[in-house]
């Protein structure tokens, strides 16, 4: 599993983080004030970058979370069919399949180079 630690303080928003053991992409975070026994918190708002879930949690501003390591590459697609992808990434020449949706095969073809993330030992297609 690769991911970091982080300070919840430390997070922005369009970075990652892990919950639930799903990396997800922060779309927002508000922090509250500290009140008079207990310190402030933070409420994160994310979404799944695999799955596409929603995900809010709360957490103290001194709190630790993980932090997963998004690997952001290139491939050529090698081969095409109807429920997956073969792909060459550009620097590795590993070869490697994913699964493919159909807006996005509409956009692929054998010798096109694509984008794709790298994260948790997970890969999907960002960009065609």
């Amino acid at each position: 599993m690769a991911w970091t630690q982080l300070e919840v303080r430390e997070l922005k928003e369009g970075r990652y983080i892990l919950i639930e053991e799903e990396p997800c992409r922060i779309l927002s975070i508000q922090t509250s004030k500290p009140g008079k026994h207990g310190e402030a918190k933070a409420r994160i708002d994310a979404v799944g970058m695999f799955d596409g879930s929603k995900r809010s949690v709360v957490f103290p501003v001194k709190h630790k979370v993980q932090v997963p390591v998004i690997g952001k590459r290139t491939a050529q697609v090698l081969s095409l069919t109807d429920a997956e992808v073969q792909l060459m990434d550009l620097e590795t020449y590993e070869t490697f399949s994913l699964p493919v949706d159909a807006e996005t095969k509409g956009q692929l073809a054998p010798g096109s180079e694509v984008q794709y993330i790298d994260a948790m030992g997970r890969r999907r297609i960002t960009r065609a």
